[in-house]
């Protein structure tokens, strides 16, 4: 299935993300989720900066999955709320196929996972559904980028952060604060997952007023 991403926009690209991208190539780790302490961080538009920059860095294919409950979603942004995707294959839905689920954006160098249909059951996600679905996206992809609930909104960011190879952390400039941050990384640690590092996102740059009074 084809689809047309929308313009998003990150309020400022941070060197953080760069080096971050670099850190990835460098110790081949090849399944990432991006997630942050609580809503509102920028998570999906780092996590689509991410892609976009490991995509033009190696010479495989790269996903990102949508993993984020958010009304202002890639999948929701997409339209694509009905399409089957991540939480329908994370369930273990015997009746949706991968093929099924994966839409290429003709546009972009790498290919979607949807959100999927959510459980009216109440049940998370089963952990060796997903376990499996990564080892299989992991044998199509060079990267899988996974954008990923808060840590504080409940969810499944802990049981998906046990199994990738490691987790990205997005702070938000002058919002959140760090002994939140330091409180969801350490959450993140006892659930077994592996903190590669953190993206500060919508920084801020002061321009002194002894530079305005040169202008």
């Amino acid at each position: 299935m084809d689809g047309s991403l929308p313009t998003i926009r990150l309020d400022i690209a941070t060197p953080s993300e760069i080096n971050l991208a670099s850190t990835v190539l460098d110790q081949d780790q090849q399944v990432l989720l991006l997630t942050a302490a609580n809503n509102g961080c920028g998570v999906t538009t780092s996590a689509i900066t991410m892609v976009q920059q490991l995509a033009a860095a190696c010479s495989g294919k790269v996903l990102l999955i949508d993993a984020s409950l958010s009304s202002n979603s890639i999948t929701c942004q997409l339209g694509l709320q009905q399409q089957p995707g991540f939480l329908d294959l994370g369930a273990g839905n015997d009746l949706t196929s991968l093929d099924a689920c994966l839409v290429e954006l003709p546009s972009y160098p790498f290919h979607l996972l949807p959100l999927g249909k959510r459980r009216n059951d109440g049940n998370g996600l089963s952990a060796e559904s997903l376990r499996q679905l990564l080892a299989q996206l992991s044998e199509r992809y060079r990267f899988v980028v996974i954008d990923g609930e808060a840590v504080y909104t409940g969810g499944d960011t802990l049981t998906i952060g046990s199994l990738v190879d490691g987790v990205i952390l997005v702070v938000r400039a002058e919002e959140t604060r760090w002994e939140v941050a330091q409180a969801a990384a350490q959450r993140l640690a006892q659930a077994g997952a592996k903190l590669l590092g953190s993206v500060l996102n919508a920084r801020k740059y002061y321009m002194p007023k002894w530079v305005y009074d040169q202008l």
